[in-house]
């Protein structure tokens, strides 16, 4: 699927207050907007959220901020409207104001750390203006509530295993997110995967022989392991769309992006990785994929000549997975996710270290751009044991295709020309 990019990043310096500009204290970065996301992140640990969870969290608490930082006239918004009413107060209240709303809504037991840093926040806030900033914020945080208040995250679902050949053999849950509503696509229809290879067919076999091999327990290899658990992210960890969002926070805070440009770069990252979940959870619940170590040990049984029984054969991951293997969520949170930052920043070359939640030994790693840590992230699937990598490359395609669709419709300027393609506007 080939979409138009619209890329541009304009340094705003002023919010609006009705038609007259109304400049913001020199030095007003985006830092509120990082410590808040900070918090989400770790009301994700604490609650074990699945990845969907964490993602709708996410979308909802920078959608929320971006509502008030955003400005009005000067972009068009996502959820929530930028509003700036005479009486706005302080910004920086309003966004703690805005995040704080959403993520006590979400996770209640995040009340107390939520209510310390509102209050520090607002103590930090401009004279006289904070409790006003800290109003707004919570009526941009009430509107985006509202929004999302019967967004198909609700109630949980469960899906029977499947027989036969092909099949994910047991139950999963989390189904009812394969109709979460968009945040910024139009539609999650068109992003759904035609498939699998078939069983019989020579793609599939390659596959089968890569990740038999690869992925295989038995075949010891410490930089295969570590690749895998540094990108796990799985249970009691922030998941693969926090650890993006930890991508986004090392570089904003190393170019120190003002609060309107933190805030809509935080935006539109966390709503495409959002808007992969649909999809995602779509494509698994269709076709209801098996994972490797079931095809591997069930190879006698899928009418391939190309294909091996090794009823021993154990994932490098130590697991076989908790859903239907196709496609990889782990790549299309990545590629969405990384995709959005080489928009935002207009080029992907951007070179940053991150230390996962799940990095062994707390070590960071360095990558050079955007896209080489979406492809370590997508490939130490397919090392583990868990995907075979067209289930990889699938997601990967799948969350380029999203983030491309979310930077070319939101939070776009409504004055001047919008160039497609090149940076910068």
């Amino acid at each position: 699927m080939k979409r138009t990019l619209i890329f541009g990043v304009l340094i705003l310096s002023t919010a609006f207050l009705g038609t007259k500009a109304v400049a913001f204290p020199p030095g007003l970065k985006g830092d509120v907007i990082r410590t808040w996301n900070n918090l989400a992140l770790q009301a994700v640990r604490t609650a074990n959220a699945s990845d969907a969870q964490a993602a709708r969290l996410y979308a909802m608490v920078n959608d929320a901020v971006n509502g008030m930082a955003g400005s009005a006239g000067i972009r068009d918004s996502a959820l929530a409207p930028p509003r700036t009413p005479v009486a706005a107060g302080d910004s920086r209240a309003a966004a703690a104001g805005a995040a704080h709303d959403v993520l006590v809504a979400l996770f209640p037991a995040q009340l107390a750390a939520a209510d310390a840093q509102l209050a520090a926040d607002v103590a930090a806030s401009l004279p006289s203006l904070g409790a006003l900033g800290r109003t707004w914020g919570g009526q941009v945080a009430a509107a985006v509530l509202a929004a999302r208040s019967n967004d198909g995250s609700t109630p949980a679902e469960s899906q029977p295993a499947g027989t036969g050949p092909g099949q994910f053999p047991s139950s999963w849950s989390g189904v009812q997110f394969r109709n979460l509503k968009p945040f910024a696509i139009a539609s999650s229809a068109p992003y759904v995967s035609a498939g699998p290879p078939p069983l019989d067919s020579l793609d599939y076999a390659a596959a089968f022989a890569e990740v038999k091999l690869l992925g295989n327990a038995a075949i010891p290899d410490a930089g295969k392991s570590a690749t895998f658990t540094y990108w796990s992210v799985g249970n009691n960890s922030s998941q693969p769309p926090g650890a993006w969002l930890q991508v986004a926070q090392t570089v904003s805070a190393a170019r120190s992006l003002s609060l309107e440009d933190t805030a809509r770069l935080f935006a539109l990252e966390s709503m495409a990785m959002a808007d992969t979940v649909a999809p995602t959870y779509m494509t698994k619940f269709v076709y209801r994929f098996w994972r490797p170590t079931t095809a591997i040990r069930q190879a006698d049984t899928d009418n391939n000549p190309n294909t091996v029984a090794d009823p021993a054969w154990s994932a490098r991951a130590g697991s076989v997975g908790s859903s239907p293997e196709h496609w990889s969520g782990h790549s299309s949170f990545s590629a969405s996710a990384a995709s959005v930052l080489a928009g935002f920043f207009c080029r992907d070359r951007i070179p940053f270290s991150l230390v996962t939640d799940t990095a062994p030994g707390g070590q960071a790693r360095s990558y050079p751009s955007f896209s080489a840590a979406a492809n370590e992230a997508g490939l130490s699937r397919v090392v583990g044991g868990l995907h075979f990598n067209f289930s990889n490359q699938a997601g990967l395609t799948a969350g380029r295709d999203v983030a491309a669709e979310v930077l070319s419709s939101k939070l776009l300027l409504t004055r001047g020309a919008t160039h497609p393609g090149e940076c910068p506007l």
